[in-house]
């Protein structure tokens, strides 16, 4: 239960670690952007269960490239997918190319699908989302602005699609993803899930459900209002869970990486603002929504 399947080799105690990720409205709204994100977003899953991300194989979904506009899509996307495996090293070794995804000729959002590929020297210290001890502390890695462009935050509570994706800077991706994945390897943090759809407040939540283990959200926005600081989309971060708290602070000041403490596993309900719902009860949300929406 993490943010990339992890498969040990037969005979051995190294393990594969496997992701796909794409964000079509990201694409849509700026096909450069969103070509990057959904390769960031790979090295993200893939570090965060301790993994060296080491390739990528991309699946490129369009409409129809003789109308300027896919095609300006489809050019756009593989330029932000170049760009990214350049600065990450995490070069395409295969892939495979979809077009004329039309319905009544109404094109599909582009989708470049990125999957991607790791290797964990040892697959038993690979870590997932679960919180394993009440009172450990929870940090978030990576700079918050609080963007919400795009994010599922507008789409479902202001019924809104608008505005530029979070710019992908791959320099923090880089360092940031390599401090955590030096950290995992130490087994100095217990659990790990990069932030992504949904911002903040969502990642958490989706660590208490898997956890069956309350939250302590601790309100950091400062400046940036609540909403933005809990629901924006901004790329490059993590979440992490610690009981060694003064080692994981200080290797992240070495490696010049910004960590704040953000709460605290405990109790069985997830709480933030003054406000406060049982695991349980978000659990049967989440998990009554499928059976829902089909019936």
């Amino acid at each position: 239960e993490g943010d990339a399947a992890v498969v040990r080799v037969r005979n051995s105690e190294k393990g594969i670690a496997i992701t796909t990720d794409c964000t079509p409205r990201y694409c849509y709204s700026d096909p450069f952007e969103g070509g990057k994100q959904a390769v960031a977003e790979t090295w993200r899953n893939l570090t965060a269960v301790g993994a060296k991300p080491l390739a990528i194989t991309d699946n490129l979904n369009f409409g129809n490239p003789e109308k300027p506009e896919i095609m300006g899509q489809l050019v756009g996307a593989i330029k932000g997918i170049r760009e990214a495996c350049i600065a990450l090293e995490y070069p395409v070794v295969s892939g495979n190319v979809s077009l004329y995804n039309e319905t009544g000729g109404q094109a599909i959002l582009p989708t470049p699908v990125i999957g991607g590929v790791g290797l964990i020297d040892d697959y038993r210290k690979s870590v997932g989302l679960k919180f394993r001890d009440n009172g450990e502390s929870v940090f978030l890695i990576g700079d918050t602005i609080g963007h919400l462009g795009q994010s599922i935050y507008l789409r479902e509570i202001e019924k809104l699609e608008c505005g530029s994706p979070p710019i992908v800077n791959l320099k923090s991706e880089r360092s940031n993803g390599d401090c955590v994945r030096k950290l995992i390897n130490s087994q100095k943090i217990t659990a790990c899930h990069d932030v992504s759809d949904g911002g903040i407040l969502v990642s958490l939540a989706e660590m208490a459900m898997v956890s069956n283990v309350g939250i302590e959200v601790y309100d950091l926005s400062g400046a940036i209002p609540t909403h933005h600081w809990g629901f924006g989309e901004d790329q490059g971060r993590y979440i992490i869970v610690t009981s060694q708290d003064r080692y994981v602070i200080d290797e992240c000041k070495l490696a010049n990486v910004s960590i704040n403490r953000i709460g605290k596993a405990c109790g069985s309900d997830f709480i933030f603002g003054g406000q406060r719902m049982s695991v349980e009860s978000m659990k049967e949300k989440h998990e009554a929504w499928l059976p829902n929406y089909m019936a």
